[in-house]
């Protein structure tokens, strides 16, 4: 999961990862850092022939970002539809995104949509022995 750089700039860090610990889900890892446009275009790799590509890229570069691992029953699902849909404009009040989101460019936080995007991310931003 990651904390988008408008949410860091906004101090929200703290209120999202709060979110999902009162869920119950634990942190297995966390790093802060500012994200490269080559690592950035790794994350976003399946996107690179899309029209949105370069915004989604530029917008995840513009200041750090907060990664975490989380854990726990289901914890993708979890994750997910605390976060709420992609816009925040139509995203559920009580969601992350709907509470705190602006637009669909700086919608607060990324999570992987599934086991296999969740392995490949993690070792995108975590190596084995930062994972506790």
């Amino acid at each position: 999961m990651l904390v988008k750089p408008g949410a860091v700039a906004r101090g929200l860090v703290g209120e999202v990862l709060a979110r999902f610990e009162r869920r119950g889900l634990k942190i297995k890892a966390m790093k802060y850092f500012q994200m490269s446009r080559e690592l950035a275009e790794e994350h976003y790799g399946e996107h690179r022939q899309k029209d949105f590509f370069d915004g989604l890229v530029g917008s995840i570069t513009s200041g750090p970002v907060a990664a975490f691992v989380l854990e726990g029953p289901d914890a993708i699902s979890v994750v997910r539809r605390m976060m709420g849909v992609t816009d925040p404009l139509a995203a559920d009040p009580g969601t992350i995104r709907g509470d705190y989101g602006l637009d669909i460019e700086a919608n607060i936080v990324h999570g992987s949509d599934g086991p296999e995007s969740a392995v490949r991310e993690i070792a995108l931003y975590f190596s084995e022995d930062e994972i506790v």
